[in-house]
């Protein structure tokens, strides 16, 4: 194991058991915050109940079709700004900027337009995420090496099987920094917009248990989103570290 990962564990189990201590011993009152041993065995005690699959599973989903509406539209936007200079030219300043706009004021325009339900919420993280995507594949094709190419001139490929097979492999590393950047951020759209605009969702049921006093509730779920979004950054972190190395080499 690195010596980042050992202090980045230290630090981590360090804070968890300060909680712990300090909610064991009252200074932290169980009004205010749980310890972190009780949310574990409340969590692990929701998810044998099934008190709240539904609400999981269509925040999974929600956040899974995010995702992949995100990486999908934001590499076909990518292409074609990539393919237009002018385009290019004018759309980079409001692209860099873009993320200065509170993105959940349009959910009133979203609720009329697509109604209620999960179709707003996805609307809203797409929105949220997908310009990670845009720029990732922007930067990813730039860095293309011009050696690449020139080899698809030389072999006489086709332009659809020189993108395929030389440019695509060859920006993937960028490509998937940009995945995982919008991943994070439809976990983030998905949860935030349940909690204003959905009547199910793992963000409602946060904010249910928060409106009705039920702390233990609240906490589980809370801490079941920190260890899902822990879990699925590592996972992606391993790849895109792969990804890194062979771009290096």
């Amino acid at each position: 194991m690195k010596t980042e990962s050992i202090l980045r564990a230290a630090v981590v189990i360090s804070f968890i058991v300060l909680i712990e201590l300090l909610c064991r011993l009252g200074v932290v009152p169980t009004s205010v915050l749980l310890a972190p041993s009780t949310m574990v065995m409340h969590g692990a005690e929701l998810l044998r109940a099934g008190k709240f699959n539904h609400d999981i599973g269509i925040s999974l989903l929600e956040i899974v079709a995010a995702s992949i509406v995100s990486v999908l539209l934001g590499f076909v936007i990518g292409l074609v700004i990539h393919a237009l200079p002018r385009t290019r030219r004018a759309l980079e300043p409001l692209l860099s900027s873009y993320y200065a706009v509170p993105t959940f004021i349009f959910y009133p325009v979203f609720i009329v337009v697509l109604g209620v339900g999960p179709l707003p919420i996805i609307a809203i993280a797409v929105l949220l995420a997908v310009v990670t995507m845009i720029t990732a594949t922007l930067d990813g094709l730039d860095r293309i090496p011009r050696a690449l190419h020139k080899s698809g001139l030389v072999m006489r490929l086709p332009a659809w099987r020189s993108a395929f097979f030389i440019k695509l492999p060859a920006a993937l590393p960028y490509l998937f920094t940009g995945m995982k950047l919008a991943v994070a951020y439809s976990f983030i759209g998905v949860i935030a917009s349940e909690f204003i605009l959905s009547g199910s969702g793992v963000g409602y049921a946060i904010g249910y248990a928060y409106n009705n006093f039920q702390n233990d509730d609240m906490y589980s779920l809370m801490l079941l989103i920190l260890i899902a979004v822990t879990v699925v950054n590592m996972v992606l972190n391993r790849i895109d570290h792969r990804f890194q190395s062979r771009r290096q080499r």
